[in-house]
């Protein structure tokens, strides 16, 4: 009974994860269009007939742009807390009442042989949260879209077996890049995007003995690089007595290139 997931897509354009056990195969997000979305899904041999519900995180539409399309051409569940039911109901076209649950915040629930716990997070939305996914003592934690990280969601997402986390910035391209200033503001600001820096710091006490891996995710197309996203945080945890390589690797992710289903083991 294994646990495998994809980083479907990462980026400013667009958000998607999927998750699946023996018996479950959820989505989380659905930010590409409802084609795209059904790309990504088969480039890593996952048939979307198979899926069995989506998550939402929140609202914003690089992460629900694909996703009325695909609950209605797949007849998918869709859970979603009630404030970012409301925020994106106009977005998302006509869902039916069967279709439509509540995922509250700070809630844990199981699915199969699935446990899935939500944490929120803050960012510029109506009530953002993200993930933990538990199966037979593995966990897996997805956590980008935040201004900062709090020791809440240390605690939540520490010693992971893996960590999807935000590296979105370069601050320093950040703040020379075009961006107008209100925008900037925004993104440095406590309910923007974390930086490379902030998300090498949040690591070193988020990492534990049994993470083995990290993906730097969310990464901003405009003010950051993977090269350097991935060498910021290498070089960090390098200066804080980790070892980057065979036990602890750190992968990028792509906004249009899912990275290869991985069973954690």
């Amino acid at each position: 009974m294994a646990l495998r997931f994809s980083v479907l897509a990462s980026g400013s354009t667009g958000n998607a994860f999927y998750i699946e056990t023996d018996k479950e195969n959820v989505l989380v997000d659905a930010g590409l269009s409802g084609k795209e979305m059904e790309r990504l899904l088969t480039e890593v041999h996952i048939d979307p007939n198979t899926l069995s519900k989506i998550l939402v995180t929140h609202e914003h539409s690089d992460h629900i742009k694909g996703l009325g399309v695909l609950a209605r051409r797949y007849n998918l569940p869709i859970y979603a807390n009630e404030k970012t039911w409301k925020a994106m109901d106009s977005s998302i076209g006509k869902i039916s009442l069967d279709q439509k649950f509540v995922f509250n915040m700070e809630e844990t629930k199981t699915f199969g042989d699935l446990d899935i716990e939500s944490f929120g997070v803050s960012h510029d939305a109506a009530e953002p949260m993200f993930y933990t996914f538990h199966h037979q003592n593995k966990k897996v934690a997805l956590v980008t879209d935040l201004g900062y990280v709090s020791e809440r969601i240390k605690k939540t997402v520490e010693d992971a077996d893996v960590l999807i986390f935000e590296a979105n910035h370069d601050v320093s391209m950040l703040r020379m890049g075009r961006y107008p200033w209100n925008v900037k503001r925004r993104i440095l600001g406590d309910t923007g995007h974390v930086s490379n820096e902030d998300c090498a710091l949040a690591l070193t006490d988020i990492i534990g003995n049994h993470t083995k891996r990290i993906y730097l995710a969310h990464l901003s197309k405009d003010n950051n690089m993977k090269e350097l996203a991935r060498l910021s945080v290498e070089n960090y945890l390098n200066d804080n007595g980790y070892t980057i390589g065979s036990e602890l690797e750190i992968h990028d992710t792509d906004p249009k290139t899912p990275t290869p289903l991985y069973e954690v083991v």
